[in-house]
């Protein structure tokens, strides 16, 4: 999609003013004569979408001016807001969502993590034929949930051009979660270039956007640490596997500027509040790209909700969570402002606002951490598994492993017999597909690591209480409590040279759909062969994460994937039809990292 540009009336904004955004930064007021972003007082204060609720919604999407860094350009919208109006609609109820197309490309909206009939998931292609430029699409179905969603667009890269909005559903009954005040914290991102030309740079150059290559400085460190040889050595590993120890993120702060409810950090979103409340904080990562590690300064933060899905409260200091994944805490500020801090995983940059107890008060804002090189345990898993090595096999090298080759993109394991019940807990047996051998992937995991309660590369030993999988429990416990009779694995494999992503080596248009049986309770296993960590979003039903023992943990409907990690859910599919399942970061799910789901 080509984003026509706007003649900037600010020609000459530095690279520091760039990261930081316009203090007044956003959608554009429709006079030409206005074409300078909303009074700062209008925006940033409040710096919340408008809100809609009820059971008949009309939604309109079209073509709207923005400027978030001193570039004019064109955004595409909803209801002319970005974020989209936030729904606020209740548990119980159904609700038409008429949504007219005024652009002059087809579209869609998917509602994520919504529970529907497939027909009205919002998938071109899998579950409908799209919106088509000047009609009318009705969305009905009935909330069969509460808690804190999101919805977006499912076409081409218009979620990266401004298409999504918060989806708040009330219980029907008492919330068990008790709160004085409620705020929508929505992270997102956006850059000015044409999406399709970003992702067509990283086609020929998959670290075009990386601002943390190795430098000399880095070298010298290494040598005072390690000595001249082990320094060597050191960069002789990563040269030989043509791999890069920062390649964290795809696209950083060169290109994208990070957003806090549409507001850049310089137009600081601020959340108000009493000396003395509860403030639930619901935060949604509607990034197209970029995983956020969350904290506010000086103030704990109690998860109550995961996905949408109440679970047991845990008091942290810090989390980290990528596109498509929702957290809800409860905050009791006592002092008068806070900074709600969200860097960016590669810390090139973050997104940032206030929690006040009056409009134009903050708060002091963090620099982001130091950039970590990723480790051993992130290419290799264990290091020490079952007494032996832990190993990686590095297709760039040529060194395949013809005899691991077990086949199929969703290999059936019920015949697996080291227990007395044989899936009574995950297997651990590490299967290659054939389809894992071939230009598409450039290396595969043979060790991986199983462990949840890692919070990943960079929060690490941060002195920090960091919310890791392994800390979630559902609050209301396991709803389906039968074992799975199947178990089906799938490998999140790439080649970062090709800027190729896919499943099991097979990017989307060469796999075949997963098959799963109408109610039958299985087990998925998901296994990252890549250095990046992969927030996998499947639709229509939730997926019970479990323990590598098989002790079942939290619901959800986006799971991440650490690189070299091995992870299982549980899933019962109620719902017949054609599902999709995919990488949330937009720009792996395009490259091919996609699967069709047939339940039957």
């Amino acid at each position: 999609m080509k984003i026509p540009k706007i003649p900037s009336p600010f020609p000459h904004t530095s690279r520091r003013r760039f990261v930081q955004g316009l203090a007044a930064g956003g959608v554009l007021a429709a006079m030409p004569g206005l074409l300078y972003a909303r009074a700062k007082s209008e925006f940033a204060h409040s710096g919340t979408a408008p809100v809609l609720s009820g059971q008949e919604i009309d939604l309109v999407i079209a073509k709207s001016p923005v400027n978030f860094t001193g570039a004019a350009r064109m955004a595409t919208t909803i209801n002319g807001s970005i974020p989209a109006p936030t729904l606020r609609l209740r548990e119980g109820d159904e609700v038409t969502i008429r949504v007219t197309n005024q652009l002059s490309e087809s579209t869609s909206i998917h509602w994520h993590g919504i529970i529907l009939p497939f027909q009205m998931d919002g998938v071109p292609g899998i579950s409908f034929s799209g919106i088509a430029p000047g009609e009318t699409f009705v969305y009905r179905f009935k909330l069969q949930q509460s808690g804190t969603y999101w919805y977006h667009s499912h076409s081409g890269f218009q979620e990266m051009t401004g298409m999504y909005g918060a989806l708040i559903i009330e219980p029907r009954g008492e919330d068990v979660i008790h709160s004085d005040r409620d705020h929508v914290v929505e992270l997102s991102d956006w850059t000015d270039e044409d999406p399709m030309r970003v992702f067509g740079k990283l086609k020929i150059q998959g670290d075009n956007y990386n601002f943390n290559q190795p430098t000399a400085a880095d070298f010298l460190r290494d040598m005072s640490e390690k000595g001249l040889g082990g320094a060597m050595q050191k960069r002789r590993m990563w040269n030989q596997m043509r791999m890069n120890p920062t390649d964290m993120a795809d696209l950083s702060a060169a290109t994208l500027t990070y957003l806090m409810n549409g507001t850049t950090p310089a137009g600081n979103w601020t959340g108000l509040f009493r000396r003395g409340e509860r403030v639930r904080l619901r935060f949604i990562n509607a990034a197209s790209n970029s995983m956020y590690d969350v904290r506010i300064p000086g103030l704990k933060m109690t998860v109550v909700q995961a996905d949408g899905q109440n679970v047991e409260p845990v008091s942290v200091d810090e989390f980290r969570f990528g596109p498509g994944e929702t957290y809800d805490v409860i905050v009791e500020p006592d002092d008068d402002a806070y900074t709600v801090f969200a860097q960016s995983m590669d810390r090139t940059g973050y997104a940032r606002g206030t929690l006040a107890t009056r409009p134009g008060l903050s708060a002091a804002v963090p620099e982001p951490d130091p950039v970590e090189w990723l480790t051993m345990r992130d290419m290799m898993g264990n290091m020490v598994h079952g007494g032996g090595a832990g190993s990686m096999n590095h297709a760039a090298m040529g060194q395949d492993m013809p005899g691991m080759n077990h086949g199929g993109m969703a290999m059936d394991h019920s015949a697996h017999t080291k227990h007395h019940n044989p899936l009574a807990v995950p297997s651990q047996e590490v299967r290659h597909a054939r389809t894992e051998y071939g230009p598409s992937v450039d290396m595969r995991v043979d060790t991986p690591r199983t462990n949840l309660d890692d919070p990943g590369i960079g929060l690490r030993n941060n002195n920090r209480r960091v919310l890791t999988l392994a800390d979630l429990r559902s609050l209301d416990g396991v709803i389906d409590k039968r074992g799975p009779r199947r178990e089906i694995e799938l490998h999140l494999t790439g080649n970062m040279e090709r800027y190729s992503w896919s499943i099991d080596g097979l990017e989307f248009g060469q796999s075949t759909p997963v098959h799963m049986a109408h109610n039958q309770r299985l087990r998925v296993i998901l296994q990252n062969d890549t250095m990046m960590t992969h927030p996998m979003h499947l639709h229509g039903m939730w997926s019970d994460l479990e323990s590598d023992t098989g002790e079942q943990l939290v619901r959800r409907h986006t799971i991440p994937v650490q690189p070299a990690q091995r992870l299982s859910f549980l899933t019962t599919p109620h719902d017949l039809g054609r599902w999709a399942w995919h990488c949330h970061l937009l720009f792996h799910m395009d490259a091919g990292m996609f699967r069709e789901v047939v339940v039957s």
